[in-house]
């Protein structure tokens, strides 16, 4: 679990920096050219550190090259503050895969109803999407405030409410069903 929330914080490092610095500051161009500057900082140390970086490294440091070199260019900061949904739309789009989800899974749900795990992928996949989308608006508006709502409490909270209605939903089918193979 310490591995994964990590991998997420290595992920959203910019992110995470640009939040930060906007709320400390209250300067966006300022909080652009951080994030700029750590995400560059987080690529050389890794290779420094000899870590062989992914491709979502790669194309987050790009992201984040681009939409913050517009931001700083146009004085704008609706590109960067659109990066995020970039993001969820990726991983959108990969879990658009059929079965992703099963490796994920413990033993007994992927054998007592891997159907429900295959929907559940898909159900993810349209909250990534949905997500992306919601992010899309946000920035739209310029609202820095209700962007930075929007990622630290909406964001999150939707992956937890979501978590959190999936495993209950499999442990009553998991349950009803072993229920069920007894009384047969």
């Amino acid at each position: 679990m310490k591995d994964i929330f990590g991998r997420l914080a290595q992920d959203f490092f910019s992110t995470i920096v640009f939040l930060a610095i906007y709320l400390i500051t209250d300067n966006v161009i300022l909080a652009t050219a951080v994030a700029i500057a750590g995400a560059i900082g987080q690529v050389i140390y890794a290779r420094y550190k000899g870590q062989t970086l992914g491709y979502m490294t790669w194309a987050s440091l790009a992201l984040v090259i681009v939409l913050g070199g517009a931001t700083l260019l146009t004085h704008d900061p609706r590109f960067v503050l659109a990066k995020p949904a970039i993001g969820h739309f990726a991983i959108g789009a990969i879990m658009l895969k059929r079965g992703w989800m099963l490796r994920y899974m413990p033993p007994i749900v992927t054998e007592t109803v891997p159907e429900y795990v295959t929907v559940a992928g898909y159900a993810w996949a349209a909250l990534m999407f949905g997500l992306g989308a919601g992010t899309i608006a946000v920035a739209a508006t310029g609202d820095i405030k209700l962007w930075a709502f929007y990622v630290s409490v909406v964001l999150i909270g939707a992956k937890a409410a979501a978590f959190g209605v999936q495993y209950l939903a499999f442990r009553v089918l998991v349950g009803s069903r072993i229920r069920a193979a007894a009384r047969a």
